[in-house]
């Protein structure tokens, strides 16, 4: 007895497909608070991985080497965190203030707008005050959700520490495991992947974490030269939402704007703008191109779309985690020949321009 290998038409290997993609988006968006803390732990543990078998290599037992790249690693953390708090609860001090300032200015510029196109402010401010009264109403009830989100955060928290160091003491039989799902013919090759992976997410967050380093530099020196309060706080806020692709730089700069326009003049606000567009330029022509991106070849068109999806499946820290996945997918796609085109869709490496214009003039001939 012969057995044939069964094709599928094309509209079934669709259906299947589609299926199969929106059955893994349920499952990771339902499972996403188990997923996420599992996806965060395994990368900082790939990041740490090479410092524990460096001290494995000098002789020092496992258990301890991850003890003490843990206990340096969390108190860098501590450090860093305990400088930002502290740097928030004197801007939470003043806030109160800022807020009284900048809805004066608000209404100020109401009134001469009003004056302006000859409209009754009062109506205007009236339907101002109706709109903060419903916004304080919805506040009220999202506190509880809140109170919730940031509990679940504290547990994933605690959990954290407790991922990152059973998968780096697993590591051998996390490995073996994944050699275990291929035969012995693609051992080599499913070797070749998992090293790849590594070294590209090591790289990559090596790099983000120096641009970020950089960029916080620049953005609180900028606000420092400028006479901005708060320069720490708002550079370091702007250096971590810089690191969400394309879209964190728009938002890092209206904080210190808000800032600049009630504390100084409307014109120190557009040097601000100004100050945060020429760091965007320093940023995407000198130092992602030489420091990040060289790690990770993925497209802005896609870089864009993974972190929009990456928002609306896991929220911010699927923003964050957007583009390290992408570019394990790609990597993967790279390495398994009926994938090399979708791996060679996610990348940048442009054709030469006398292929795309045969395959244009090929298009046009099908077309007609």
């Amino acid at each position: 007895m012969t057995t044939e290998e069964i094709k599928f038409p094309l509209y079934a290997k669709v259906t299947i497909f589609l299926i199969g993609l929106f059955a893994l988006t349920a499952i990771l968006f339902i499972a996403k608070s188990i997923i996420i803390p599992i996806v965060f732990a395994t990368i900082i543990a790939i990041m740490l991985n090479p410092v524990v078998d460096f001290l494995v290599r000098i002789k020092i037992n496992r258990v301890v080497a991850i003890a003490i790249v843990m206990m340096l690693t969390f108190i860098v953390l501590f450090a860093f965190v305990s400088l930002v708090i502290s740097q928030i609860s004197r801007f939470s001090d003043s806030w109160p203030i800022l807020v009284e300032k900048f809805t004066g200015i608000i209404n100020q510029n109401i009134s001469d707008a009003a004056s302006y196109f000859d409209k009754d402010p009062q109506k205007i401010h009236e339907w101002i005050t109706k709109v903060q009264g419903e916004i304080i109403n919805t506040s009220t009830t999202a506190i509880g959700q809140t109170l919730v989100i940031v509990g679940s955060g504290l547990v994933v928290l605690f959990l954290l520490p407790v991922y990152i160091f059973l998968i780096l003491f697993y590591q051998p039989i996390l490995l073996e495991f994944i050699h275990r799902l291929f035969s012995t013919d693609y051992h080599s090759k499913v070797n070749e992947i998992v090293n790849q992976v590594k070294k590209v997410i090591q790289q990559y967050l090596f790099g983000l974490l120096i641009e970020a380093i950089l960029v916080a530099i620049l953005d609180t020196a900028a606000l420092l030269i400028l006479g901005i309060e708060y320069a720490l706080l708002l550079g370091i806020f702007g250096a971590l939402l810089n690191m969400i692709p394309y879209i964190g730089g728009l938002v890092a700069v209206a904080m210190p704007m808000m800032v600049a326009l009630v504390t100084k003049t409307p014109v120190y606000a557009i040097y601000v703008m100004a100050a945060y567009y020429f760091i965007q330029l320093i940023d995407n022509n000198y130092i992602v191109p030489y420091i990040v991106a060289s790690k990770v070849k993925i497209n802005a068109l896609f870089s864009i779309i993974v972190v929009l999806a990456g928002n609306a499946l896991w929220g911010v820290p699927g923003m964050f985690l957007s583009i390290p996945l992408l570019a394990i997918v790609k990597l993967i796609c790279d390495h398994i020949e009926p994938l090399k085109p979708l791996g060679f869709l996610l990348g940048d490496t442009m054709p030469p321009i006398l292929k795309i214009k045969l395959i244009l003039k090929k298009a046009k001939s099908i077309s007609i």
